[in-house]
């Protein structure tokens, strides 16, 4: 376990090669003489030369070795939680929910309007402390209490909420499932943030927009958008038993453990709660994310609170 917040790098990349760009000219020295050579004809386009056409660029040699890629998932809490093998089984998760007519839950969703959802979502998002563990969560209740991911608040009896005004709460572990890796917390007193409304997963199509909303490297009150990639994606975390999960591609980092997956209508939809990554040494998105949908979640959080 490394406490060290790990940074964004540097850009990598055929786009990011240092230097010169290929072909372009070395600068002249100011007042210098203009470069030998004919001088160029009038042209009819306002006085720049006449466009050239720009013959198609050779097509690439195939490449002589294989990349192996191995898919990692990797749990999300702050910089505590590391990585967990991760098993991702078949190729749809999502064709038989894609196919006929949309459900009426996603009738008439605009993704244009998400700036809205994002401003009523947020107050009731909070940034969860457990120690050395960081993550996200959510007040789901009406009696204030906060869904987040068991694997944020670990062995921890007690964590510190920051809510999205910057105040801080104490709350106490309720609870936690590690099953299906969901945790409840219950916050000392009275504070402002009401409980957001819940969807559900099971009304998802291919292709949905949703917002991932958390704390993603400490950065609060981060918002990202993208789509359903699949819905009932089999996965294993952390060597557990498969259990279904929704798949995204808002890209959502370390921290965002614990925080909403939601609808275009602000409805909460899953937990987010691990990313698929190239490796134990990338712990980045790379815009494959799982959620725990919230029928999941919210049946092990009503057992916690229940005290089964």
């Amino acid at each position: 376990m490394t406490h060290a917040r790990p940074g964004l790098g540097e850009p990598r990349g055929p786009a990011f090669t240092a230097g010169d760009r290929p072909g372009a000219a070395a600068p002249r020295p100011e007042g210098g003489p203009p470069p030998a050579g004919p001088v160029p004809p009038a042209s009819p386009y306002g006085g720049r030369p006449a466009p050239v056409p720009v013959p198609p660029p050779a097509p690439r040699r195939a490449a002589n070795r294989t990349l192996a890629v191995a898919v990692v998932a990797a749990v999300l809490a702050g910089g505590a939680a590391g990585f967990a093998a991760g098993e991702i089984r078949g190729p749809g998760g999502g064709e038989e929910a894609a196919a006929g007519a949309l459900p009426p839950a996603a009738a008439g969703r605009s993704p244009g309007d998400l700036d809205s959802v994002a401003a009523r979502v947020l107050p009731s998002v909070v940034s969860v402390q457990a120690g050395e563990r960081q993550g996200s969560g959510f007040v789901f209740d009406g009696r204030g209490r906060v869904l987040t991911n068991a694997h944020v608040v670990g062995t921890a009896t007690d964590a510190t909420l920051v809510l999205h005004s910057g105040r801080r709460v104490d709350a106490e572990v309720l609870g936690r499932d590690t099953g299906r890796d969901v945790a409840v917390l219950e916050v000392a007193g009275s504070y402002a943030p009401r409980a957001l409304p819940m969807g559900r997963a099971a009304d998802l199509s291919v292709a949905d927009s949703v917002l991932a909303i958390g704390s993603p490297l400490g950065l609060s009150g981060t918002v990202t958008s993208g789509i359903v990639s699949a819905v009932d994606r089999e996965v294993s975390l952390g060597g557990g038993a498969q259990q279904r999960a929704v798949q995204t591609d808002a890209s959502i980092n370390p921290g965002n453990s614990g925080g909403p997956l939601v609808d275009a209508a602000g409805r909460v939809v899953g937990i987010n709660t691990a990313i698929a990554s190239l490796g134990r040494g990338s712990g980045g998105s790379i815009g494959i994310g799982f959620a725990v949908p919230v029928e999941d979640a919210v049946r092990a959080a009503d057992s916690i609170i229940d005290g089964d």
